[in-house]
């Protein structure tokens, strides 16, 4: 096989991820270990906090930029595994471990792109390869604090689990946090403002309200009430406060700002975002990549799950090797057919338009 060494090498970087812990905001094994592989290969890299990033041999200024970006941080190991996370085990085709298919298939995969074309110098864009931290937690000292040291991005493509198949839209995320105050009184007496009742007209309108607006690829903006709380811990006290959280997945048919001035007119209680930053995101079904995959045999499909796109300034697609529904699960694995698969389509993809 022609990249046959690239995938080699894939394998055995992503062995190595895996056998490091690496959970959000304590990447610095990992970050290290890749940038020992670039060194190894005389790569040079630039390095922000646990962030690691490299440009082509021929970088050229006055070329547009291509950003390969995907993440080498993990969740916590799910408490129903059965085997070590931290254990690059191989059996019947599978590497399991922790991060193996989020999204360490997938970044070892873009590595090997990177590597690929590292030398030409005949491309009609630059390359920037960005291994990024705090993608599982929507981090500020992620993608998003190495963004002011790069050039302006044209496309970006991110690395997370879709079977190679192409991410076109994905939805943006929203999270707030509601707040209603009643008055204390004995719950044995006819006296007190129970908070908990006056949220519940709230609530039955963030579980009700359709937005009028739906997306072709996305589908409906998604409301859901996900935590509901108040400070009162007695049985025979009427509660005079209640917080409740609520997560939004909107498409591109709104924006953020939009959608909080709608649910701000609907709703008594106060309400408050906690970032405005985990926007929707997608590229055109007629850019070129999108084009060269359909000719591939690839489908496109609207993701509903976040990831570093919304905070990507630029035109981006989500593809890579492994299935999202393994993501953050026991025993997770990737199969190595995948990885060489993910290599096989990134290249095929990448030359018609490079």
């Amino acid at each position: 096989m022609w990249n046959q060494q690239l995938y080699d090498d894939a394998v055995t970087l992503l062995k190595g991820l895996i056998s490091i812990p690496s959970l959000s905001r304590e990447e610095q094994g990992t970050a290290q270990l890749i940038a020992d592989f670039l060194k190894e290969r005389n790569i040079p890299y630039q390095q922000h906090l646990n962030n690691i990033w490299a440009k082509n041999k021929h970088f050229d200024p006055a070329k547009p930029v291509i950003v390969f970006n995907s993440h080498h941080d993990t969740v916590k190991p799910n408490p129903q595994y059965t085997r070590d996370p931290f254990s690059p085990d191989v059996e019947d085709g599978k590497l399991f471990g922790l991060g193996s298919n989020d999204a360490g298939g997938c970044l070892v995969s873009l590595i090997a792109t990177f590597l690929h074309f590292y030398d030409r110098s005949d491309m009609a864009y630059n390359i920037i390869l960005t291994a990024t931290a705090e993608e599982e937690i929507s981090g500020v000292n992620g993608i998003e604090s190495i963004l002011s040291q790069l050039p302006a991005i044209d496309f970006a493509i991110v690395g997370e689990p879709t079977q190679t198949q192409l991410a076109t839209a994905e939805k943006g995320l929203m999270v707030l946090d509601c707040a209603v105050q009643g008055k204390a009184g004995h719950a044995a007496r006819d006296e007190g403002e129970n908070a908990l009742y006056k949220a519940l007209p709230d609530i039955e309108w963030f579980r009700t309200y359709r937005f009028p607006k739906v997306s072709d690829t996305l589908g409906p903006v998604k409301m859901s009430v996900t935590v509901i709380n108040t400070s009162n811990k007695a049985h025979n006290v009427v509660p005079a406060d209640c917080t409740f959280v609520v997560d939004v997945r909107v498409t591109e048919q709104y924006t953020l700002e939009e959608v909080l001035d709608i649910i701000r007119a609907n709703v008594q209680c106060e309400v408050k975002p906690r970032s405005l930053r985990m926007r929707p995101s997608g590229i055109p079904l007629d850019h070129p990549f999108v084009q060269g995959g359909l000719r591939h045999g690839k489908t496109t499909y609207g993701s509903p799950t976040t990831s570093d796109q919304a905070l990507i300034p630029a035109t981006s697609i989500k593809m890579g090797p492994g299935d999202s529904a393994r993501s953050h699960t026991a025993d997770e694995y990737i199969y190595l057919d995948e990885i060489r698969q993910g290599i096989d389509s990134y290249i095929k993809l990448l030359e018609e338009i490079l």
